[in-house]
């Protein structure tokens, strides 16, 4: 047996491995009452569930990827990460304060690093266009903008 096939075989020995492994398998959704969903425009509620429910939402659409190793490792990182930032299926419990820190947080990375690129890139459909970013943006800012002065 060459080198070149027992390298394949070791790297594929690991990758059945990985798959005893539990972490990553937990793929549930938690029930949580309808009426504490976001309240939104129409527009801004389907944007959102468009490019961001699938991590910060109880709605989660888990692709088959999903339960395969180590792929299922970071997905389900980026989930409980993205649901214990904001979840929309929770909004109506925030306060009106973290409410509007997490719309302020909205308004800054909807138009950079969220929705994150690995994930556009496996969802088309969720990439925003600027259009998209700007409806977003006047939603999460009521139409005002955050705009930060420093007085000195």
């Amino acid at each position: 047996m060459g080198v070149f096939a027992r390298v394949v075989g070791i790297i594929a020995l690991v990758f059945v491995v990985f798959q005893f492994i539990p972490y990553g398998k937990d793929k549930t959704n938690p029930k949580t009452d309808p009426k504490l969903e976001i309240k939104a425009p129409s527009k801004v509620v389907a944007l959102l569930k468009k490019s961001c429910y699938d991590c910060h939402s109880n709605q989660t659409k888990w692709p088959w990827w999903s339960y395969v190793a180590p792929a299922s490792w970071s997905i389900s990182d980026d989930v409980k990460g993205g649901r214990e930032a904001l979840n929309f299926s929770t909004w109506q419990k925030y306060t009106k304060k973290e409410k509007e820190k997490l719309k302020k947080g909205i308004y800054r990375t909807v138009a950079g690093p969220m929705p994150l690129p690995q994930y556009v890139w496996l969802h088309k459909d969720a990439k925003l266009s600027k259009n998209d970013v700007k409806t977003i943006r006047d939603w999460a800012s009521n139409g005002k903008g955050f705009i930060k002065t420093t007085v000195r």
